[in-house]
């Protein structure tokens, strides 16, 4: 074992879909070629990490260490890794491994390598002491954010900014599901002098306050129709039906955009909504300039997060939060 650290680190482990983490004492495995490990300061709770957890995305190993909103401090590396030293701070997002010579990786759009590994389902991920990652594949984290602050980002922040790039032409934009994502984004969009209408679920008045208080201008629940005509619609929420709601609000030559890796089936709809030219669109992962770019927006925004902090032991409780919808905010996990 690497001189000063531990042989193992404590961990949350999933061991089968659809079963409550288990608490392990896991070995720690030492940093390979290129690859750092870093002691985990705070992993945010992820929806991705419940359709994980609930067997709802399929499951390519187990046991399984999730969580891909990752932050800490870089305690070692492995041959030829120099891009960090030891006590940098850094972020693992989604975005594990890819292939680098597929036409998606050259073309610039990595994020739908057939061959790419994530962080938290292909490789153990951030419920944990320690984790060891790949150095290219990990963000180095501004200094004004502190660890549980920061976490959100590496998926809520980023997703966020990539399905927001989808609609920077619209002046009123519907937010459809009001978590993590929508949080951040809001504050985006607010920032660039949009106007946000967020859809929560119905009769959720606290929820509604939640997002006028990050920027929306007006909050109702996914029952009701927008006072106006919205230009475009991003839909955090993984309800298929969501669909037909956005496209029915959005004016002609809008455009709507499914932002989870997740949803449940679409139901069908009459061709009149989607006629004029509206648009459906999907955002599949990220790709590491998006974390370039949104680090940089999120500072010069100044973009915060309003977080929920939970000891690591206590990861199915904020699973179960997450999942019932009893936060305003994302749950972070503290090791």
């Amino acid at each position: 074992m690497m001189q000063g650290l531990p042989a193992a680190s404590r961990a949350m482990v999933l061991e089968a879909p659809n079963t409550p983490l288990v608490e392990r004492d896991i070995p720690i495995r030492e940093p390979g070629e290129n690859e750092i490990l870093i002691k985990v300061e705070a992993c945010a709770v992820c929806r991705t990490d419940l359709h994980i957890v609930f067997g709802e995305l399929p499951l390519p190993r187990l046991p399984l260490i999730p969580g891909h909103e990752v932050v800490g401090r870089v305690v070692a590396a492995g041959p030829s890794a120099d891009r960090f030293r030891a006590g940098d701070r850094v972020g693992l997002p989604w975005l594990g491994r890819t292939c680098g010579a597929c036409c998606y990786c050259k073309g610039g759009r990595e994020n739908l390598c057939d061959a790419a590994m994530f962080t938290g389902y292909h490789l153990d991920g951030g419920f944990a002491g320690h984790v060891t990652a790949h150095q290219d594949y990990a963000f180095p984290i501004p200094g004004p954010y502190e660890p549980a602050h920061a976490a959100p980002f590496l998926c809520a922040g980023l997703i966020g900014h990539r399905a927001y790039k989808r609609v920077l032409e619209a002046r009123r934009i519907g937010i459809y599901g009001f978590g993590a994502a929508a949080h951040i984004v809001t504050q985006i969009a607010a920032g660039h002098g949009k106007e946000v209408f967020a859809f929560t679920r119905p009769g959720d008045r606290e929820g509604w306050r939640f997002a006028e208080r990050m920027g929306a201008v007006w909050a109702g629940g996914s029952d009701q129709p927008p006072p106006t005509p919205l230009d475009a619609a991003i839909i955090f929420a993984p309800a298929g039906e969501l669909v037909v709601k956005a496209l029915k609000d959005i004016r002609k030559g809008g455009r709507v955009v499914c932002a989870g890796i997740y949803m449940s089936d679409i139901p069908s709809f009459p061709y009149e909504l989607l006629w004029g030219e509206r648009e459906l669109c999907s955002i599949a992962n990220l790709t590491r300039q998006d974390g370039e770019e949104f680090f940089a927006e999120a500072a010069a925004l100044g973009i915060t997060t309003e977080i929920h902090t939970f000891p690591l032991k206590e990861a199915n409780r904020a699973i179960d939060m997450v999942k019932n919808g009893k936060l305003k905010g994302p749950a972070v996990l503290i090791p």
